[in-house]
């Protein structure tokens, strides 16, 4: 029997890298561009996220909440170049993308699945690191198995790999989207790649797939017939797949949350997932609003680390970045590694299960121990170099002692 639903949502996250030296020409292009306007965080409206992050780590991905009302008002008088100029010191900044409305897309040209984008935002760290946020929701969304096709295609809207999913009559309708670009042209615009900002190195995973977070409300059902469409959602499979998965996978995958007896957590590289049952009311009030908030910002940081320790691994293997490398690996360690984020128990679990499913831990001590016998041998060729120029320095002033 097909899951029906209550409420969903899905959230797709695409990293992107900007050249730190084009970082601030990147922001001010945002600036000058009307169709995006800062995000400010504030205290009193949004409290839970103040709450929630411990101040270090709050500061970092807020900055916002230390601005009084009238440093808000002066910054925004400000013109474009003095206000990126301002905006490129902080740690991060948040813009929104100014919709007229709601944009209503199709998937598939018959018996398609509508779906509405109801935000974009934009989340830029200095360090060049950033991420495209879309938050979508399926209109019919009574039928799971929507919704599990709906996350399944969409995922892979920018990418060459969608073009091979033609066996599978798998067409996204990208000119759906008229009151703006095309969407993979949309993407390229903020990304950096039209203005001449973006990097486009070869980082990760997530260089045109979208990263995938989702929630989903269902009516209770029996428990096998939930697990398996669990699965498929944690995933991102089709509701055609029919792959069968082994208890020691499934134990890899699901990941409950002991306070939480009518919700399953999902984590895996590639998405995150959440399934509540409507017979609980906390898992469609609270759970669903803290899932949107304070876990959604857990799994960013947790990406956002992924990503800089992964940049840092391919700028280890240039000599000459050996140095600055260093200061940056030293920096993030300061202002991020090893530090608790929040207080809450739900958080500290969310983020220990992100740290080992993102592999923090082994990319952090694999650039430790790299850097350690790079220093070494940079060390050593240093000492060669200057032991030769004492060498050639003795025998010149040999020489003149003799003459």
């Amino acid at each position: 029997m097909e899951l029906k639903v209550k409420y969903q949502y899905t959230y797709f996250i695409k990293p992107f890298l900007i050249k730190e030296t084009k970082y601030k020409k990147y922001i001010q292009t945002l600036l000058e561009n009307k169709k995006y306007k800062i995000k400010y965080f504030e205290k009193e409206r949004d409290l839970n996220l103040y709450s929630y992050f411990l101040p270090g780590i709050r500061n970092y991905l807020f900055p916002s909440f230390n601005y009084t009302k009238d440093q808000i008002n002066e910054l925004e008088k400000t013109n474009s170049n003095l206000k990126s100029a301002i905006l490129s010191q902080n740690s991060c900044t948040t813009f929104e993308y100014i919709m007229d409305k709601t944009i209503q897309g199709k998937i598939n040209e018959e018996n398609g699945i509508f779906f509405t984008i109801d935000n974009i935002k934009i989340i830029c760290f200095n360090t060049g690191i950033c991420f495209l946020v879309i938050k979508t929701a399926v209109e019919d969304n009574q039928k799971f198995s929507n919704i599990l096709d709906f996350n399944y295609k969409f995922k892979d809207i920018n990418s060459d790999f969608s073009k091979l999913k033609e066996y599978n009559n798998i067409k996204i309708q990208t000119d759906a989207f008229s009151n703006m670009q095309d969407l993979p042209q949309f993407i390229n615009q903020v990304t950096g790649i039209n203005c001449g900002c973006a990097e486009l190195k070869d980082i990760d995973m997530y260089n045109e797939r979208f990263f995938t977070y989702a929630y989903a409300c269902v009516e209770e059902v029996e428990e096998q017939s939930m697990q398996n469409e669990f699965i498929k959602f944690t995933n991102v499979l089709s509701n055609s797949n029919t792959v069968e998965f082994k208890a020691q996978e499934i134990n890899k995958l699901i990941q409950g949350l002991h306070e939480f007896r009518n919700a399953k957590f999902g984590f895996t590289k590639q998405s995150a997932s959440l399934i509540t049952l409507s017979t609980d009311i906390n898992s469609y009030t609270k759970l669903l609003f803290e899932y949107e908030t304070d876990y959604f910002y857990t799994l960013l940081i947790s990406l956002y680390q992924r990503i800089y320790l992964k940049k840092l691994e391919i700028d280890f293997k240039k000599w000459e970045n050996i140095n600055i490398v260093r200061t940056k690996f030293t920096k993030f360690t300061k202002e991020i590694w090893g530090k608790e984020i929040t207080n809450s128990v739900t958080g500290t679990q969310c983020y220990k299960k992100w740290k080992k499913t993102l592999e923090l831990s082994e990319l952090y001590e694999n650039i430790k121990n790299k850097y350690s016998i790079i220093f070494k041998e940079y060390t050593v060729k240093k000492n060669k170099v200057t032991n030769l120029i004492l060498v050639a320095i003795l025998i010149l002033i040999s020489m003149l002692y003799i003459f």
